[in-house]
């Protein structure tokens, strides 16, 4: 089986789905973490899935050696 992009990689499936119930918990917060503890978490838990996108790209498009 080729996986064809990151999305297909059940790390990122996982990721993705812990990054979503992250977001529905954090509503649930109190008002005043709004700002502070909400917003955090819920940048972290979307970072994952950005980081593992980033990290496929580079491994399947290496950047290319320029001739001197």
């Amino acid at each position: 089986m080729r996986i064809n992009s990151a999305k297909e990689l059940i790390v990122y499936q996982k990721a993705f789905e812990l990054g979503r119930l992250a977001y529905e918990l954090s509503l649930r917060f109190p008002k005043e973490e709004t700002y502070a503890l909400t917003s955090q978490i819920r940048r972290s838990s979307r970072s994952i899935c950005l980081n593992l996108r980033e990290a496929w790209a580079k491994r399947r498009y290496p950047p290319t050696l320029s001739a001197n």
